[in-house]
């Protein structure tokens, strides 16, 4: 491994030099728009005095996107590995295979996790029709609330503007909120950088230049024409959804086509990142295609976000690293207990992707909502950062902040018995006792998922969820799947049958 590293290094390091001389079982809980187009956003005021409004013009105009030649089948293109990269992602994305890419690229380890941002690659491409703008909006750093996103005030930021969201009033998680106050809650839930809903709210309907919106706006904000899904609080929640469930798809692999409202298919660009993916289909959902190659292009959303925050490729940090390893957890329940494992790999939070979370459940309480004397514990030792009705959340780095390292997410932890906000915990000591508050849940359980700077980690796949030496795997739907230790598996089972139950050891 050290020596991985050490030429991993060397081959940024290279690249980099090159660059300069080109110069170039539960459920958490969770008005249409007057499209904003460039020339009807001249009082937009722009946050970063850095960034005029001519330089932002001249970024969005200099560089041409380019085409994507027909490929050979085998054909090997040149690839720079981007935060959070995976062999089985990039492998679905070229339309290839792990084995050919490992051949190509013999530096790899076969063991590796995340692979390094700025690794210098080749591919083997299998070409499909149909590839999709390869212009990149977004950096996935500035996608999650990660963080780049530590110092940002929603409150602060909507305050410095004219605009109607600094106005709003609506309700959301059991109280009256301000339009900042709701940015800010769905971003810390669904783990989604505030400044992006800001630019998609003011690119949508000027929440943040127009004093008052449209009659459509008010229904509609952010886009999407659903009676479902009407009034800010309940756009908001689609949008989250929405971006996350498309992030977390194309991250893993599981996303290589999406549908524009004409009915055409669109595949994204190989080369594409994760955040400009999710921008893409989120806009192709609610846009014609004439409005959707607008809002994708570098004239479209990407220069409103750049109006109100500078260049987001200007600073980019990558967010994972390369070969991200968990840190040591254990069960999330006391030794010499036996619970059930009652719900495999499913969303860590609102629906959709990512399946980050994981459902444990004494099994006493099988077949209801029921009060237990059991207790949750802690994974591995931290810090609590948040614990508020339903949920607490354990930091393992200690900074007390929920936006960087590694986190641990409890939900439907019971209010009775709740460990407060900065407790300083050691492994196995008492979370809550599991519940059904929160959400919608069938029966008393413990929901557990896991954040890296920010980013949610899917509890199956390249990193799992390793528990005590318990391996989660995912099934065909969520809350399906298996947790293995060595030649033992377990099935989840809602009703906790036996074949969940598992067994907490000595520490």
């Amino acid at each position: 491994m050290f020596m991985y590293r050490i030429i991993t290094f060397y081959f940024s390091i290279t690249l980099l030099l090159l660059l300069s001389l080109t110069l170039t079982a539960c459920e958490t809980q969770s008005g249409l728009p007057v499209l904003a187009m460039p020339g009807e956003q001249q009082d937009l005021l722009t946050a970063d005095p850095a960034s005029s409004e001519d330089e932002i013009g001249l970024r969005s105009q200099a560089t041409p996107i380019p085409s994507r030649p027909r490929y050979q089948p085998g054909e090997l293109v040149e690839y720079v590995a981007q935060t959070g990269d995976t062999l089985p992602a990039l492998a679905a994305r070229f339309n290839t295979s792990i084995d050919e890419i490992m051949e190509a690229n013999p530096i790899i380890p076969t063991e590796v996790t995340t692979l390094p941002p700025g690794l210098p690659m080749q591919i083997p491409i299998y070409y499909l029709p149909l590839w999709g703008s390869p212009y990149q909006i977004l950096p996935d750093s500035l996608f999650v609330n990660g963080p780049a996103q530590v110092n940002f005030d929603p409150t602060d930021f909507v305050a410095s503007h004219h605009g109607w969201l600094k106005e709003f009033r609506g309700f959301a998680a059991g109280r009256n909120q301000t339009g900042p106050e709701l940015v800010d809650w769905v971003a810390l839930n669904y783990s989604i950088s505030p400044r992006l809903l800001l630019a998609l709210l003011e690119y949508q309907s000027g929440g943040l230049s127009q004093i008052e919106p449209s009659q459509e706006a008010r229904l509609y904000p952010l886009g999407y024409q659903n009676t479902r899904y009407q009034g800010m609080t309940q756009q908001m929640i689609w949008a989250a959804n929405t971006l996350n469930d498309t992030y977390y798809a194309y991250r893993t692999g599981e996303l290589t086509s999406f549908q524009l409202r004409d009915g055409s298919l669109e595949r994204p660009d190989p080369w594409q990142n994760a955040a400009s993916v999710a921008i893409q289909v989120y806009f192709s959902k609610i846009l014609s295609p004439q409005e959707y190659a607008q809002a994708i292009s570098p004239s479209g959303f990407a220069q409103t976000y750049q109006s109100l925050f500078g260049d987001p490729w200007r600073d980019e940090v990558a967010h994972i690293p390369g070969s991200l390893q968990q840190p040591e957890m254990k069960l999330p329940f006391r030794i010499r207990t036996t619970w059930s494992f009652t719900g495999g790999p499913h969303t860590g939070w609102g629906t959709g992707k990512p399946w980050a979370a994981l459902d444990f459940a004494p099994p006493a309480v099988a077949g209801g909502c029921i009060p237990t004397d059991e207790f949750a514990t802690a994974v591995a030792p931290g810090v609590i950062v948040r614990s508020e009705p339903a949920t607490v959340v354990l930091d393992l780095d200690g900074d007390g902040l929920e936006n960087t390292g590694w986190v641990i997410f409890y939900y439907h932890v019971a209010t009775e018995g709740r460990v407060p906000e900065g407790a300083v915990l050691d492994t196995g000591d008492p979370i809550g006792r599991p519940s059904c508050e929160g959400g919608r849940s069938t029966g008393t359980h413990i929901h557990i998922a896991r954040k890296y700077n920010g980013e949610w980690v899917p509890a199956a796949g390249v990193l799992p969820f390793n528990l005590d030496g318990w391996i989660a795997q995912k099934g065909d739907a969520p809350y399906q799947g298996t947790m293995t230790r060595n030649s033992r598996t377990v099935t989840a089972s809602e009703s906790s049958a036996p074949y969940s139950f598992i067994s907490a050891l000595e520490r």
